[in-house]
């Protein structure tokens, strides 16, 4: 009895031995993986498979092995007539956890089944709702010192420069690849911010942070190294707690989270945008956001809000994928899910490509809307508000982007410039796509604008001022286009004088009676180099009269 005593004691250490290394081996799986504790995250179930793997493992290894034989169950007949068997364990506990896994299993791919568009088509399409919208009403023409430049590629070039430029930061430091586009007091920016360059000088600097954050004027293109009184504690690219994901799943076990973005408030304090997903349809289907958790990036201080509860700085909530996704939804299931693949009455889809656009003090996602027929053209544009998923669908049938970027291309193809995809804007009151030219280094060189109805109508220049007058002047040449837009006036010149800004020769007048300063490129009339003071002219332009500074658009 004593000797048998014993054995049991033997055993019974050896497997909570076992059942504690499983334990620890279950805790790094979950420090590093970060699933949700949550049913509807998939990775949860993913976790929970390697758990039971792992306790299973461990009840073996301590166990009798003749509980792995397993017993051959005949579940039917095969096409040949052969017995279908399915092989369980003999143990009784280890043939419950089978059967476990496999109704489990089962149950899961029953759950998925029912989510799918087949049977859920009407959920899917409004999983965003379009409204129609009025071009001319909702999108205000901006002024040419307004219109952002500086796509992602560039910006990247300009911060690279930058922090070229810091000796004291190069050696330790890198750029983080976001480069967010928010609205900061009402100008178009891309920020992103600085990454340690490894785990050694991470040790190294971890003490005081990320010192800075790199901003971009997407109009002006100037690059300003952003420094912090105090560094950025919480990123991505820290480590343990401090580990944004990590720092994030202990605070909020539940919640299941999107990919971060990094934008800054207005006061120019750094934050990470968590959104938190929710499926609305089924169980895993209809992927949406429900709101945001945001993680001040020095202190470390975070709030969940609510979709409708967002501050409005905030400018990122949906990310580009999310909405890309829902816009195809909307496109294809207008009329059911049949009439997706037979007929295709109605069906859309957008358009290879995207751009964001400054509006409002919010920044909006757009892409056009093209038939499922593949005709280069497209029936309308949509513009999405990447904080509340508003979505307005502008019924203008033109050009597809891809087309209008050739078309760009085409007007300077003996230099090799590649066009960058399109802003859409509204220039005289005419959708317009705005595109920059870049060479060979990816150097901006020129700027385009081409007209969505008529892409054929391109207007080119060395600067944006120059480019638009190129435009406008050729709408002017089509006889069957209203290239109206601006307001219209007429006066006396009470002075006149011309400047050459970038190569290109400006003229600035004044009327009598006014006090705006009207100011028209040389490409806008073949008059401006006779005019003189007292001389009568009628003329279109834009931008603020009253004192204010007036783009000449036509001059008659």
């Amino acid at each position: 009895m004593k000797g048998k005593g014993v054995g049991m004691k033997q055993i019974t250490l050896k497997r909570v031995l076992a059942v504690g290394a499983a334990t620890l081996a279950a805790a790094v799986v979950f420090w590093f993986m970060l699933p949700a504790i949550n049913p509807l995250d998939p990775n949860f179930w993913i976790f929970l498979a390697i758990v039971a793997a792992f306790y299973a493992a461990a009840i073996l290894f301590t166990g009798d092995r003749r509980a792995l034989a397993s017993t051959a169950v005949k579940v039917g007949k095969g096409p040949g007539g052969q017995n279908i068997e399915l092989h369980l364990p003999k143990s009784k506990g280890l043939k419950i956890a089978a059967l476990v896994v496999l109704a489990g299993l089962a149950a899961a791919g029953l759950l998925w089944l029912i989510g799918q568009p087949v049977f859920n088509a009407s959920r899917y399409r409004d999983l965003l709702v379009r409204q129609e919208g009025s071009f001319t009403e909702d999108i205000a023409e901006l002024s040419m010192d307004q219109i952002p430049v500086v796509d992602r590629d560039t910006a990247q070039r300009l911060g690279a420069r930058k922090l070229g430029e810091m000796s004291d930061l190069v050696s330790q430091f890198e750029i983080a690849p976001d480069y967010t586009q928010i609205n900061l007091n009402d100008r178009p920016v891309r920020v992103t911010p600085l990454v340690y360059g490894d785990i050694i000088k991470w040790f190294n600097n971890n003490s005081q942070g990320i010192p800075a954050y790199i901003q971009v004027d997407m109009v002006t293109q100037e690059t300003t190294l952003v420094r912090l009184e105090e560094g950025m504690k919480y990123a991505p690219c820290e480590y343990l707690m401090r580990d944004l994901q990590r720092y994030l799943r202990f605070h909020y076990p539940t919640k299941i989270f999107d990919n971060y973005s990094f934008e800054v408030d207005e006061d120019g304090t750094p934050y990470w945008i968590a959104p938190t997903i929710r499926y609305r349809i089924g169980v895993w289907g209809g992927r949406d956001i429900s709101g945001v958790v945001l993680v001040n990036a020095v202190t470390g201080e975070h709030r969940f809000y609510p979709l409708e509860e967002i501050p409005q700085w905030v400018d990122q909530v949906y990310r580009a994928d999310i909405v890309i996704e829902q816009l195809t939804y909307n496109g294809k299931y207008q009329d059911g899910f049949w009439n997706a693949y037979f007929g295709q009455k109605g069906v859309l889809r957008p358009t290879e490509g995207y751009n964001y656009i400054a509006m409002n003090d919010d920044v909006y996602l757009y892409t056009g809307m093209t038939s499922v027929a593949s005709d280069q053209s497209n029936v309308g544009f949509v513009l999405v508000n990447m904080r509340t998923k508003d979505t307005r669908f502008y019924s203008v049938p033109g050009a597809e982007e891809l087309s209008a970027m050739s078309s760009a291309e085409g007007q300077v193809q003996h230099l090799n410039y590649t066009a960058t995809f399109p802003l859409l804007l509204n220039v005289a009151d005419r959708p317009t796509y705005f595109l920059s030219l870049k060479d060979a280094a990816g150097l901006v060189k020129m700027y385009a604008f081409v007209d969505v109805e008529r892409y054929q109508v391109v207007g080119t220049g060395a600067t944006v001022d120059e480019a638009q007058a190129s435009y406008v002047k050729a709408l002017s040449q089509e006889a069957d286009v209203d290239a109206g837009g601006g307001e219209e006036k007429a006066g006396v010149i009470e002075r006149i004088s011309s400047a050459v800004v970038d190569g290109n020769t400006r003229y600035y007048f004044t009327l009598k009676g006014d006090a705006a300063v009207y100011v028209a490129a040389i490409q806008v009339s073949d008059r401006l180099p006779f005019l003189a003071p007292g001389d009568s002219v009628a003329l279109r332009y834009a931008g603020g009269a009253d004192g204010g500074t007036c783009e000449v658009l036509s001059l008659q």
